[in-house]
């Protein structure tokens, strides 16, 4: 299968600074494929999944969708095939969750369309998958930030793209919920979808991703099978603290030895 996504010797620099956020970047995603890009607070993270989704324009390097320059799309086209989660979504508008999710469906829609049956049927199938079908009525502005959260997975599956970039998806989410993503991402992945996502918690890498890329601010940006370089050395190298690795298998765990 081809490459949904290609990244080719990216780099990233802020107006005024020295140093690049990160450099001569290049890696590719398939369907179902499952990425993780892991890395302490401030090394980039956010920022370069919006060059990936083209919200943000790279200082060099060339990132492609489908083969093409993903700078060159229309932002119509490229929602059609890859959405963006961030690790937050507001709104000043009261829109009802359902009414939130069925906006995923927008890409597909005319300018004078509106949506019918069968968007309904998706959002509805959406919101019962994330168990949040309960929530449909609710106003957007009043439910929590995990609930939140949930909600913008579910504009995700309605708009039906073939990536999924997510910045810390379980950021807000509680434990059951944490399970019920991880469980949910899995099988999208099976189904074909790719998945881009950032998280803080490397235990979620072993869990999810056949590939991790690891950002860090005094080293160039190292990418591979998850569980040939999340070794204790490049963990505890990256978060600047000793990483114990525990388990075997099907579940390994990450403990920091902080004093």
């Amino acid at each position: 299968m081809g490459v949904i996504l290609a990244a080719e010797r990216i780099a990233f620099s802020y107006p005024g600074k020295s140093s690049p956020t990160f450099q001569n970047l290049s890696f590719g995603v398939s369907p179902g494929e499952i990425i993780c890009v892991l890395g302490p607070n401030g090394v980039g993270k956010s920022t370069l999944l919006r060059c990936l989704a083209g919200l943000a324009p790279t200082s060099s390097g060339t990132v492609r969708l489908d083969g093409e320059p993903i700078a060159t799309l229309p932002r119509a086209e490229v929602a059609k095939r890859l959405a963006l989660v961030p690790q937050s979504y507001e709104t000043v508008f009261a829109f009802s969750v359902r009414t939130v999710v069925e906006m995923g469906r927008a890409p597909h829609l005319g300018w004078f369309d509106t949506p019918g049956r069968e968007v309904a049927g998706l959002v509805r199938d959406a919101l019962h998958t994330l168990g949040i079908a309960h929530l449909a009525d609710a106003a957007y502005t009043e439910i929590s930030g995990g609930e939140r959260q949930l909600v913008q997975i579910a504009r995700v599956l309605v708009q039906a793209p073939k990536l999924m970039i997510l910045d810390e998806p379980t950021a807000h989410l509680d434990f059951a919920n944490q399970a019920r993503f991880l469980s949910l991402t899995r099988r999208l992945a099976k189904a074909g979808l790719a998945v881009i996502f950032t998280t803080h918690a490397p235990d979620h890498a072993f869990g999810l991703a056949d590939q991790t890329l690891i950002l860090s601010p005094n080293y160039p940006p190292s990418l591979g099978a998850t569980r040939d370089i999340l070794t204790e050395a490049m963990l505890s190298r990256t978060y600047g603290v000793p990483i114990r690795l525990i388990g075997d298998g099907g579940h390994i765990a990450c403990i920091a030895e902080v004093d």
